[in-house]
């Protein structure tokens, strides 16, 4: 008979939760992922929102008009570089009524000419064209001075009544019966009919897009047939002085004929300004994007009549006729803007965003989801659980299977004090517990050992063993039968 009696399997420990290190850092590599995607949806949502749809309305006179005309062209620029601007614009009876309109603050943009009252919230985007005052004599005749028209028929050559009213004001004309001095030329009278009979206007002052004039032929045909003299103003300054809205001009000689050159050398007048105005309440972005838009595509806002050919930045001195919008100045005092200063409002959203979001999940992380190291006292159960069974283990094989279990929980735990899965909580417990089982592991051996030693001894001295009386009966009937 055996003393160890019959061999069990050895044991197999109990599986390990999953590696807390792989865990916890699939969970922060989970939340970096998240934290990133939720900052740039969070950048691109604000960036839609600063950015979004902005309906502007541009009023301007009759839909024929010279502005009506630039503001259907500017709107279909601005859609065509894709701005998220949009222009709607409303036609008036005249451009007195559009800047009316813009003056009760019904519009967000308008053209003025620079002799018109200025609404007090106007800023200006851009000089679109300026106006050209000519004093045209008949023939030969100079005309020394402004004075000199005051006792003169005066014929003004213009596009509308606005010109009439301005001449007026330049020349002193009073209201009443004198006034009638100074009319306006027919539609479609040349040069010749108005200083021939029955006309016999002694003097014209036109007042013509600089664009226009340059590409007019007509002075060229008059000029040969001697029909007219320019005529310099020599009160420029002074009225430039006198009349905040008019600029000393100077035109170069041959501007308006070429054979023959007229003028035959540099000549003083004096001219006008047409200004795209913005309401003073338009935000900078949006008033620089469109003065951005307005100064990169000049060339696809010129009139086919030459309005708008030559268009020119705002003027951001402070004592400009009408200031420039703090946009469109930012954008002409700064065309080059440098990365950051382009895109720092969307970088402190950014930083803003990764801050406040990553925070959130790393509380998250820390509070809830992630996984906690085993604490070394922990394992102290599953060695006590060890130790309950060694009594009953009957066999140095079932011993050395406890004894396994014992080492794989040591190894275990030292790997886990040196990744970080288990922690040093509890640890003089563990060790405590891990001694007091290895000892009681090998008191238990000595014992097996002790007593598989006296049961052989016991064996060997009672000798061999005799056969048993009935046994032989049994055989002796089996070969009798």
């Amino acid at each position: 008979m055996s003393t160890e009696g019959p061999t069990s399997s050895p044991t197999e420990p109990a599986p390990r939760r999953p590696k807390v290190i792989k865990t916890n850092q699939q969970q922060v590599f989970l939340y970096v992922v998240l934290t990133l995607l939720l900052s740039f949806a969070t950048v691109w949502g604000g960036r839609a929102l600063l950015h979004n749809s902005e309906t502007l309305t541009f009023a301007v006179g009759a839909a024929n008009s010279d502005e009506a005309l630039f503001a259907a062209k500017l709107a279909t620029v601005v859609k065509d570089n894709g701005s998220r601007v949009r222009i709607e614009i409303v036609n008036n009876a005249d451009n007195a009524k559009a800047l009316a309109q813009f003056d009760r603050k019904q519009a967000d943009l308008a053209v003025l000419r620079s002799d018109s009252k200025v609404p007090l919230r106007a800023r200006t985007l851009a000089i679109l064209e300026r106006d050209l005052v000519l004093l045209l004599g008949p023939g030969n005749k100079k005309i020394k001075s402004l004075s000199e028209l005051r006792k003169k028929k005066v014929a003004v050559v213009a596009e509308n009544e606005a010109s009439l009213a301005f001449v007026r004001s330049i020349l002193e004309v009073p209201d009443g019966p004198e006034a009638a001095r100074v009319q306006m030329a027919p539609q479609g009278a040349t040069l010749d009919r108005l200083f021939s009979p029955p006309n016999g206007f002694g003097a014209v002052v036109a007042v013509v897009h600089a664009s226009g004039a340059v590409r007019d032929k007509s002075y060229e045909q008059v000029a040969g047939r001697g029909g007219f003299t320019l005529n310099a103003i020599d009160e420029a300054k002074m009225l430039a002085r006198k009349f905040p809205g008019i600029s000393g001009e100077t035109l170069t000689a041959g501007t308006l004929s070429a054979s023959p050159q007229i003028p035959d050398d540099d000549l003083d007048t004096i001219g006008l300004e047409w200004l795209l105005v913005a309401q003073s309440r338009m935000s900078p972005t949006t008033a620089g994007e469109l003065a951005r838009i307005i100064y990169e595509n000049k060339s696809a806002l010129a009139l086919d009549n030459g309005f708008a050919t030559r268009i020119e930045p705002a003027s951001v001195e402070k004592d400009a006729f009408v200031i420039a919008h703090r946009g469109a100045a930012d954008y002409i005092n700064d065309d080059t803007k440098t990365f950051i200063d382009k895109y720092s409002d969307l970088m402190y959203v950014a930083v803003a965003a990764l801050s406040i979001i990553g925070s959130i999940f790393a509380a998250i992380y820390a509070k809830i989801t992630r996984i906690a190291p085993e604490k070394a006292s922990e394992l102290s159960t599953a060695i006590l659980d060890i130790g309950e069974r060694i009594e009953h283990a009957h066999s140095l094989d079932q011993l050395e299977c406890l004894q396994d279990e014992l080492e794989a929980i040591l190894r275990g735990a030292v790997i886990g004090l040196r990744d970080g899965t288990i922690s040093t909580d509890g640890l003089d417990t563990f060790k405590l517990g891990y001694e007091f089982v290895r000892d009681e592991i090998g008191m238990r051996r000595d014992y097996l050992k002790r007593h598989a030693g006296e049961a052989d001894k016991t064996v060997r001295d009672a000798g061999p063993a005799q056969p048993d009386d009935s046994n032989v009966v049994v055989v002796k009937t089996a070969q009798s039968a």
